[in-house]
């Protein structure tokens, strides 16, 4: 779903040539937890050639400086707000605050609109289920996720294959990606893991 008031010209262009597969504050979005000025945008992704020159292009068209707000709902959905001056306009960096409130609600709004799909119901595990996943995650092998959590290793291929079976995929990477979309575990669970080993 696209909702905006881009000048007609830049609209056109986005609009026909399919650029939002290419669009640089779309990638930055995958890369930010928080709002981000377009200025910054190279501290959040490293820019090519063709995303400066569709940063000139929008220029040319009537876009200026802008700040986006992206939200991510994992497994779900994913969208942005942008709020953009003129080329000549000035940003009113001491409002940006307002704008991640706003840009949540209107995300929000437009779930709505779009009759987002109600969240579909999440394979139910077992504390230790989560923990032989976890430990996976973290690249441990069954006879070591066995060691570290003191029991057979049967009995983790088990709690292994039950998870798997639950999700309905039939690899450790999608077992891997499905429970992090999912939330039963996060990637600071595996992050903050191998940082402090």
């Amino acid at each position: 779903m696209l909702i905006h008031d881009y000048p007609d010209a830049w609209a056109k262009l986005y609009v026909s040539f399919g650029l939002e597969g290419k669009d640089p504050v779309r990638r930055a979005c995958d890369k930010s937890m928080s709002g981000f000025l377009w200025r910054h945008i190279n501290q959040v992704i490293p820019l090519t050639r063709g995303d400066h020159r569709m940063l000139m292009v929008g220029r040319e068209s009537g876009l200026g400086d802008g700040y986006t707000v992206p939200r991510h709902l994992p497994g779900e959905a994913s969208g942005s707000c942008s709020f953009v001056v003129r080329p000549d306009g000035t940003l009113p960096c001491s409002m940006l605050h307002c704008a991640e409130i706003i840009g949540g609600a209107a995300l929000a709004s437009a779930r709505k609109i779009a009759g987002a799909i109600a969240p579909r119901a999440k394979p139910v595990l077992t504390e230790r289920q989560r923990e032989c996943v976890l430990w996976s995650a973290r690249g441990k092998t069954v006879p070591e996720i066995a060691i570290i959590l003191a029991i057979r290793e049967d009995t983790v291929a088990e709690h292994l294959k039950f998870a798997r079976d639950r999700y309905d995929v039939h690899s450790r990477q999608s077992l891997i990606l499905s429970a992090l979309f999912d939330g039963l575990i996060s990637f600071a669970d595996i992050f903050d893991w191998w940082r402090g080993n």
